[in-house]
């Protein structure tokens, strides 16, 4: 789309100096104003003085209407129109992405269903204007590869999901990406980034942490570390890329568009044909399906996890003092350093049989169930019904399982005869240096170091209503086996559960995650949940009229479900046929939310 602009009060005249003529300014330049209502590109001249200063990518300020707005340059040489005075950009800013991120930003636009590529390239883009680069950093030395075979052979043309355990130390992975040129890092936190970054720099590797070293990552020769923004980073030498922990929720944006490192580092990875190497201790069902698993040997990935304890709550009373297992008892009046952790806050609340204490789980998919009224039970994951009695001794007697932190927290304190510290995430203070915590799954990531990490009632996350249950689950698991070290250490973990046979907590008992994958394998492929298929969530007040334009659309396989809560599902066999659907409908007026893979789904 082009700008045809009348020349308005205090503009240059069409074909004056400052407007240029074909003659004197013959580049034209394509436009995306930095704002996200507008979708359409605009054409622009480039006055001559500029001309060797303008490249993709190249942050620009134009007069668009009555206003001077920021703009990215998506294309340059473009063919001007005949017989239009385009205006000239008003300003260059800086620098921004290369054209190799603003194809890639192009891509995440479908992907991602979002109206067009300006949170991508915001988010591609140097947090301050960069006005020059660095030369391209020379090493001191070569960096040899890793001595693991393992890991120097996850470093393939395919990409490949390393299977690691909790405790494994990931710079020989880092180490090996760096033996072959450039890598691009990306963590989880960024104390994780700052000390990669520390240690590549002491072995001689130019490091750039993002988002600060932005500019010296786009001049070349350099390591680039960071959080998820860094995915996006402008790297002219791009040699391989490593995802770490890709697992960890804290990988997909929350707010939409809803992108995932993951697959933008994969297909970064396969335009620009490097290595792509993705690490969990637990694989996700999506990276298994997008990569080779490698895995280090059986002795090695068990003496990684901590020794983890159960203590088997079905024999005792439902309620608060169901919490303070014995085993629990003999570890806080210990001199050990408990973390115990309860979440809360989003989970659904449990129903336990009044007779035999087991918990109401539906028949077809085992999450927990509700009872919105007297004679319904209700699953909330795959929405069966059933009526208000226990399947395993068929009383009609059922007890709402409530538990708080600060409750927690204070019997603990009478327990032990000493104080409690509460770490939630609303809270912003230090971090205790408490010998007992309890809190939130919060603890688990403003927290370095603990004996014992108590799951105090795991079942409230083994039995959520989101599909992703159980490696969420075990997501906070990993977490909390990072606190406690590996199983020649003294850290340990407790499990107090009524489900000691859940795939969960045998995979926490040994050291294997492969429990836990091939039954959510099982579990999606029986009720078609991602990654079995693809799916997004329209929301808003514009959601009804969107999703029954859809439904209307002539899109083979694509069903449109809902409201449920407010929310419409669409799934799709695959992502391809669910993105073009969403990219063929036109948005209806008013606040539309499309969340392409939810991040809480």
């Amino acid at each position: 789309m082009r700008l045809f602009d009348e020349p308005e009060s205090g503009d240059p005249e069409p074909g004056s100096p400052e407007q240029g003529s074909p003659e004197q300014a013959a580049l034209v330049v394509r436009v995306l104003p930095d704002q996200t209502g507008i979708t359409k590109t605009f054409d622009y001249l480039v006055p001559p003085e500029w001309a060797g200063q303008v490249a993709l990518g190249t942050r620009v300020r134009v007069q668009l209407g009555p206003r001077r707005v920021g703009a990215w340059v998506v294309e340059v040489g473009v063919e001007p129109p005949a017989g239009v005075a385009l205006k000239p950009i008003t300003k260059i800013s800086g620098w921004g992405p290369d054209g190799d991120v603003i194809d890639l930003a192009r891509w995440a636009r479908w992907r991602w269903a979002a109206r067009t590529p300006v949170p991508f390239l915001r988010t591609a883009s140097p947090p301050r204007m960069v006005h020059a680069l660095p030369a391209s950093a020379a090493r001191r030395h070569p960096v040899p590869p890793s001595d693991d075979d393992v890991i120097q052979g996850a470093f393939r043309p395919d990409p490949t999901i390393l299977r690691l355990p909790p405790a494994a130390d990931v710079i020989p992975v880092v180490q090996a990406a760096a033996s072959l040129g450039d890598p691009l890092v990306v963590c989880t936190s960024r104390t994780q980034s700052e000390r990669i970054a520390r240690r590549l720099e002491r072995a001689g590797v130019p490091t750039a942490h993002h988002p600060d070293g932005w500019d010296r990552a786009a001049g070349g020769g350099t390591a680039v570390v960071g959080t998820r923004a860094a995915v996006w980073a402008s790297m002219p030498e791009l040699a391989a890329i490593v995802v770490l922990d890709e697992h960890d929720e804290v990988h997909q944006e929350e707010r939409t568009p809803t992108w995932h490192v993951r697959e933008v580092a994969l297909e970064r990875a396969r335009r620009a044909g490097v290595p792509c190497v993705l690490t969990s201790p637990m694989p996700s069902l999506e990276a298994l399906g997008a990569a080779t698993l490698v895995t280090v040997d059986r002795a090695n990935e068990r003496d990684g996890w901590p020794r983890a304890v159960v203590a088997d709550r079905r024999e005792e009373d439902v309620g608060r003092n169901a919490l303070f297992s014995p085993a629990l008892v003999d570890m806080v009046r210990s001199s050990d350093r408990v973390v115990c952790v309860l979440n809360q806050k989003g989970r659904a609340v449990l129903l336990a049989c009044a007779t035999c204490r087991d918990l109401a789980r539906c028949d077809a998919c085992e999450a927990s169930v509700q009872r919105p009224g007297e004679d319904e039970l209700v699953c909330r994951r795959c929405g069966a019904t059933r009526p208000v009695v226990c399947a395993s001794c068929g009383s009609t007697q059922l007890k709402t399982v409530r538990m708080g932190v600060s409750r927690v927290r204070d019997d603990l304190s009478a327990l032990a005869g000493e104080p409690v510290a509460e770490v939630t995430a609303d809270e912003s203070d230090a971090v205790p240096d408490a010998r007992l915590v309890v809190g939130t799954e919060a603890a688990l990531h403003r927290l370095d170091r603990a004996d014992v990490v108590a799951f105090l009632d795991l079942d409230q996350e083994l039995l959520a209503a989101r599909h992703r249950a159980a490696e969420q689950a075990l997501a906070l698991v990993v977490r909390a086996a990072r606190l406690v070290g590996g199983r020649h250490g003294k850290g340990r973990l407790l499990l107090q559960t009524r489900m000691p046979d859940h795939e969960v907590v045998q995979a926490a008992l040994h050291g294997d995650p492969t429990p836990v994958t091939e039954a959510e394998r099982a579990r999606r492929d029986e009720f078609r949940f991602p990654p079995v298929v693809a799916l997004a969530e329209a929301s808003g007040e514009a959601a009804d009229a969107f999703a029954r334009s859809l439904r209307d659309a002539d899109h083979p396989q694509v069903e449109v479900r809902g409201p449920i809560d407010g929310r419409w599902r669409i799934t799709a066999p695959d992502h391809q046929r669910l993105c073009d659907a969403l990219d063929s409908i036109e948005r209806p007026p008013g606040r539309l939310r499309l969340a392409v893979d939810p991040t809480r789904g």
